[in-house]
């Protein structure tokens, strides 16, 4: 069963031989020189082409930074050699290549006030809060990147994998955000980084296993394979926890905004004129935007109708149209 799927996903009359696949993915083999400066200098204008898109809020900037970023052949390089079990130095490329676009996320937030509002930025609010969702499209997009580099014949889907597989922009926007003291969001940028960096080496470890390069009869340097995957579902592990609690997070707000919003539309149902444009949280605030001609009725009638629909000591906060904002209070608390 696995090798007729084996078969069909990794033909043998198109699969690339291991020797194309170390050209390819070492950077300290073959013409080094040229292989590490081309490494560094596509990396470095990379993230500042990341770094320019994420300030000014342009995805198609952004998406050109993803097109040419390099960093993917290390993190594959990392996979080969975990195969292989031979140490090689992609690690040491990917580590001081992070360290690099950070730096420059870091510079570029210089130019960034100090009370700029980073989550009004849709590159930056979109990858601090990363989810299973995220995760899960990472190994998909990982596994199309090493069929893509195990197949002659489909190597042109290359540039795709490159725009799905999100590696500089998050690096940057941790940068962005470290520069910023915005340590949380730095943090959230990080773990979105961490769960496409192990996603990609696992899936290429998986298939580059699966075109059989692994040999019994080779003298090996590094650990074994399962020891490998051990490491690396130990780290996935570690990343899976709070991309766990995002997404629960995630779904909690939505739910909570969804009840925050029936309330407080039966709250003003006996104000001719009134309605709810909309619900948001920020802060662990549930802020309530009603438009409304008269007064509103009193808020404890909605604290009321809350309790039982959202946890209690929520605040909760009324902002009318007229330019009025009520502090309702916390959810709970009136009783």
């Amino acid at each position: 069963m696995l090798s007729h799927l084996r078969e069909k996903v990794l033909p043998a009359h198109q699969r690339r031989s291991l020797e194309d696949l170390r050209e390819d993915l070492d950077l300290s083999s073959g013409d080094r020189q040229a292989k590490q400066s081309a490494f560094w200098t596509m990396l470095t204008l990379s993230s500042v082409i990341a770094a320019g898109g994420i300030l000014t809020d342009s995805t198609a900037t952004v998406i050109g930074a993803m097109i040419i970023a390099p960093l993917s052949t290390p993190i594959m390089g990392i996979a080969l050699g975990a195969v292989r079990r031979r140490r090689s130095a992609a690690l040491a490329f990917v580590a001081l290549g992070c360290l690099l676009v950070m730096l420059i996320g870091a510079a570029a937030s210089l130019v960034v006030p100090q009370n700029y509002p980073l989550l009004t930025n849709s590159q930056i609010s979109g990858r601090t809060s990363p989810g299973l969702l995220d995760l899960i499209a990472a190994l998909a997009t990982g596994f199309a990147g090493a069929v893509a580099l195990s197949r002659r014949d489909v190597a042109a889907v290359l540039p795709g994998v490159a725009i799905a597989i999100s590696l500089v922009p998050p690096l940057v926007v941790t940068g962005v955000c470290a520069g910023q003291a915005s340590w949380w969001l730095a943090l959230g940028a990080l773990v979105l980084f961490l769960s496409n960096l192990f996603a990609l080496v696992f899936a290429g470890m998986v298939v580059f296993a699966a075109l059989g390069h692994v040999r019994s009869g080779e003298r090996r340097t590094g650990p074994g394979p399962r020891r490998a995957y051990l490491m690396l579902g130990l780290l996935f592990a570690a990343v899976l926890l709070p991309l766990t609690a995002n997404t629960v997070t995630a779904v909690l707000l939505t739910t909570w905004t969804s009840h925050t919003k029936s309330a407080a539309e039966r709250w003003l149902s006996d104000s001719p004129g009134a309605s709810v444009t909309n619900v948001t949280n920020q802060s662990r605030t549930l802020y309530i935007h009603v438009r409304g001609p008269g007064d509103l009725p009193p808020v404890e009638d909605l604290l009321d109708d809350l309790q039982g629909q959202v946890p209690d000591g929520i605040p909760v906060v009324v902002d009318s149209t007229r330019g009025r904002q009520i502090t309702a209070g916390r959810v709970g608390d009136q009783d």
